[in-house]
């Protein structure tokens, strides 16, 4: 199984749309895919609607692209977290380390 990653530019702010599972086997590439997109001082909206679960690799592979974007001053947002999702990272306290908004969030505002 893959995650499949589908990017566009919404202004300045890169949209990243990531579906499927988070886990132990998709992690590493996930990763691969994810870091060059978080640039300095870049904004960057993660799509998590099409993601069922995320795993303990999961959690590191986001924990890593949160810290890969505080070197470069760049905002990761996170948006579309199913219920399951926002409990894993609720209990292990990684909603702390993000900005969680709404996918149309932007939009409206004119982000």
């Amino acid at each position: 199984m893959t995650v499949k990653v589908q990017t566009h530019n919404e202004g300045s702010r890169t949209v990243i749309v990531l579906d499927g599972e988070i886990n132990s086997t998709t992690s590493g590439g996930l990763q691969a895919q994810l870091l060059p997109f978080i640039k300095a001082g870049s904004e960057v909206l993660v799509d998590l609607t099409g993601v069922s679960y995320v795993s303990s690799a999961g959690l590191r592979t986001l924990l890593i692209v949160h810290r890969h974007a505080q070197q470069l001053e760049a905002e990761i947002t996170l948006s579309g977290l199913s219920e399951e999702v926002r409990f894993v990272m609720s209990a292990t306290g990684f909603l702390d380390f993000f900005r969680i908004g709404d996918a149309t969030e932007g939009e409206r505002a004119g982000r």
